[in-house]
C-alpha cells in the first residue's frame, strides 16, 4: 500500500507545526521540512520521501553501492553491476570507473512503477540499504 506525501503531511499537522524548508533540495531524495518547536518537542527537521506520489526521479543523480559490491542505477532496478568481482579479479581504476559510469548513464528516466509492466527487483530497497 502507498501511502501519498499529502496524507503523511496531513498527519503530521495534526500535531506538528511544518515549514517547508528554504535550503534547495537539490538532488536529495527527501522534501524537507522545519518542525518548530513546542512545549512537548524540541525543534527538527523532517524529511518526507514521496518517490511514488510526487517522484523526484528527473533531479537524482544517484547510484548506490550496495554492501556485496554491486552497483545499482536506481533502488527499484532489477539489474545490477558487480563491482566486487572486479576488485576481487584485480581489475584497475579504469575498468571500474567504467563499468560504473556505463550503469549510472543507463539510469531510466523514471522508475515505472506505475506501469503495468513494472516487475519489482528480487531484493528490495530494504535489503541493500535503501
Amino acid at each position: 500500500t502507498v501511502i501519498d506525501s499529502e496524507a503523511i503531511l496531513g498527519t503530521l499537522r495534526r500535531h506538528f507545526d511544518l515549514r517547508p524548508d528554504p535550503k534547495p533540495r537539490g538532488s536529495a531524495p527527501a522534501e524537507l521540512w522545519q518542525v518548530a518547536a513546542s512545549a512537548d518537542h524540541p525543534a527538527g527537521t523532517d524529511g518526507v520521501i514521496a518517490s511514488v506520489s510526487h517522484a523526484f526521479c528527473s533531479d537524482c543523480d544517484r547510484t548506490r553501492l550496495t554492501a556485496d559490491g554491486q552497483i545499482r542505477s536506481w533502488l527499484f532496478s532489477t539489474e545490477e553491476s558487480d563491482l566486487r568481482a572486479l576488485l576481487r579479479g584485480g581489475a584497475d581504476d579504469a575498468a571500474i570507473e567504467t563499468v560504473w559510469r556505463t550503469a549510472m548513464w543507463a539510469k531510466p528516466a523514471g522508475h515505472g512503477i506505475n506501469d503495468p509492466d513494472f516487475v519489482q527487483p528480487v531484493r528490495p530497497m530494504s535489503a541493500i540499504g535503501g
